[in-house]
């Protein structure tokens, strides 16, 4: 911020103005030539500010995925999230990587072009010893993969992309597909070194592992749908979803979800001694006569009453009466 004028300052200006001292045009002209922002015509920007902002936008979505399936499918503690997003050129992101590397070469299907998903070897190395049983501890000093890592590895990556689809449903609808695995950046030249890419930096933790993953994208891949990579248009959309359609949807998941029922046959209370007491052959009272009818439990609510029975071979209640919510 400039500094604050005095008023003696403001007058002194205000006279030079209407002395003629002070010329106008010339100090708008100064002000224009300080707008001006030099532009390097050997990286040219393909990607805006509100591009960048809607792909870390996605990607947040798709690292709250990552953690999620990772902890699940590896039993342990599993913290994605994204680092960074910025666009470079594809021999900066090249540049970058180390031998031995993870390079997942995968189709981002219907788009054109390849995309490159890069795991850290220490996060790849955590990954397969914690599939094959071991604590996910990394290897001290790394190494080469062998041909059963590999396998282990494209299984697993595989499983990672089909996350993406949900983070892109808003932009365009991807199947993504890994088309093979690279140790070598020198075998992943799958365009022009001066090619403008986005790179997405995620930090990933397994335990006490930790390491990187970055995902590159080409310009040209995501070039047919720049115009919806708005997050105008994204949260629009993603405010357009709430319609009755996905309202439906959400009940169709409802109504599948499983739930416990629990008929109760009867109860009844008998002091500790006899609890202490009981042998098998011993016989208890429940408070529900022969020919009466039980409580049909739903979740922890009474929901029914019915009648104990018997159907296939199997224990079986038949329902006689609903309990309303105000008997309830």
């Amino acid at each position: 911020m400039g500094d604050i004028l005095s008023q003696n300052e403001i007058d002194r200006l205000l006279q030079q103005l209407s002395t003629g001292e002070l010329d106008v045009k010339e100090f708008n002209m100064e002000t224009a030539e300080k707008k001006v922002r030099n532009h390097d015509f050997r990286r040219p920007s393909k990607f805006a500010k509100d591009h960048l902002r809607t792909i870390q936008i996605i990607n947040e979505n798709y690292a709250r995925l990552l953690t999620n399936f990772l902890s699940g499918y590896l039993r342990t503690l599993v913290q994605v999230d994204v680092q960074t997003v910025q666009a470079m050129q594809y021999s900066e992101f090249t540049n970058s990587i180390a031998n031995p590397a993870v390079l997942g070469i995968i189709n981002f299907n219907p788009l054109p072009g390849s995309i490159i998903f890069e795991i850290n070897p220490s996060i790849a190395y955590s990954l397969i010893d914690r599939i094959l049983g071991g604590r996910g501890f990394t290897m001290e000093k790394m190494r080469g993969f062998t041909e059963i890592e590999l396998a282990i590895l494209m299984r697993i990556i595989s499983q990672m992309l089909g996350l993406m689809r949900d983070p892109w449903e808003n932009v365009t609808t991807i199947r993504p597909s890994l088309d093979r695995i690279e140790t070598n950046a020198q075998f992943a030249q799958l365009m022009s070194p001066n090619e403008m890419v986005v790179l997405i930096t995620f930090t990933a933790r397994i335990g006490e592992v930790e390491g990187l993953l970055n995902l590159c994208i080409p310009h040209m891949t995501v070039e047919p749908v720049m115009s919806k990579l708005s997050t105008k248009l994204w949260f629009s959309l993603i405010e357009h979803g709430s319609t009755e359609e996905s309202k439906e949807a959400i009940e169709r998941k409802i109504e599948e979800s499983k739930i416990p029922v629990s008929a109760i046959l009867g109860r009844t209370t008998i002091s500790v001694h006899d609890f202490l007491m009981l042998q098998p052959g011993d016989v208890l009272s429940l408070n529900t006569n022969v020919d009466g009818k039980i409580e049909v439990i739903v979740g922890d609510m009474l929901k029914f009453y019915g009648k104990p029975g018997a159907r296939n071979k199997r224990m079986a209640v038949n329902i006689t009466d609903i309990v309303r919510e105000e008997e309830n």
